[in-house]
């Protein structure tokens, strides 16, 4: 065994070299911050160092648990990802077929364009073109409302639609384009001659897709399907921050704000360690469960 992991060792030692960049990115910036993760079970003070801060065990969980924000934050976190997984998540994936079956290779490469566009537009633009289109008095949406004889609304700061708003511009019109690549992808590995056994037997374009394309790429569909479901406690805070305030907490305000907000605006590093060591322990839940399920109905999985 050692003379066999010695020889491959000076077989592909310059292999082995380009790994260690890597190695010690993981080491630097994902292992060793770990050793913070006891702040969530102190008395966290920055002047008194992690170690120096005195333990309390569980009592921040326990606060966060009875805090007032603690349901509204799991259900508005659970509701956004639930909803992107029944309304983005597909999204790709149609894309993909569609462009599959479109023969003009001008016209398919300038769509797709188009479509991979808004994912290289930063969270903050996209942000700031949103409050443009919907602004009550001069955003472009409201101008269209009153020109039909309705009256202008500032969707902004109604609660109720703001789920919709975040889905449809950050999980659909930004990402779906780019989403695509991967089913794209699957769809050139399926092997041509199934099509063509397919077209001999009279299969249409719909059955050509229902029974050769989606069951090509359903190990690939499975693979994405269990890492959505993984982050679905991590939704994009960045862009719920940009664009939520107070009036629409209700329905916007999600754990990771949350954790934003206690974090940095308030100074308690402690509950914000508490709040996303809850949300990791969850995510990866989610991710084991997601996994088996899939694995007994597929026999596909990450591991």
């Amino acid at each position: 065994m050692a003379s066999t992991l010695a020889k491959r060792l000076r077989r592909d030692h310059y292999l082995y070299l380009m790994l260690i960049p890597f190695l010690l990115w993981y080491v630097i910036f994902i292992f060793k911050p770990m050793y913070g993760l006891q702040i969530a079970f102190r008395d966290f003070s920055p002047f008194k160092g992690i170690t120096g801060s005195p333990w309390v065990g569980l009592e921040n969980f326990r606060s966060f648990y009875e805090s007032p924000y603690f349901f509204r934050n799991l259900v508005n976190t659970v509701m956004i990802s639930l909803y992107s997984l029944l309304l983005a998540f597909p999204v790709p994936i149609v894309l993909a077929l569609l462009f599959n079956e479109v023969k003009n290779t001008v016209f398919r490469k300038t769509a797709q364009t188009f479509t991979y566009l808004p994912h290289f537009i930063s969270v903050v633009i996209v942000a700031g073109i949103v409050t443009n289109l919907l602004a009550p008095n001069t955003g472009i949406i409201n101008l269209l409302i009153e020109k039909f004889g309705g009256d202008k609304v500032y969707f902004l700061t109604q609660p109720q639609y703001f789920r919709t708003i975040f889905i449809a511009t950050f999980d659909i019109w930004k990402e779906a384009g780019f989403n695509s690549i991967v089913y794209l992808a699957a769809i050139a590995g399926i092997n041509p001659q199934l099509y063509e056994a397919a077209v001999v037997d009279g299969a249409s374009k719909w059955k050509q897709i229902r029974h050769v394309t989606l069951p090509g790429i359903l190990p690939t569909v499975m693979i994405l399907l269990i890492m959505k479901i993984g982050n679905m406690m991590d939704v994009s805070y960045e862009a719920i921050i940009l664009m939520y305030q107070p009036s629409t907490y209700e329905t916007a305000d999600v754990i990771s704000s949350y954790v934003y907000r206690a974090g940095l605006q308030e100074g308690r590093y402690d509950l914000a360690a508490t709040v996303g060591l809850f949300n990791a322990a969850i995510a990866c839940m989610l991710v084991f469960g997601a996994n088996k399920l899939s694995k007994k109905s597929t026999d596909t999985g990450i591991w």
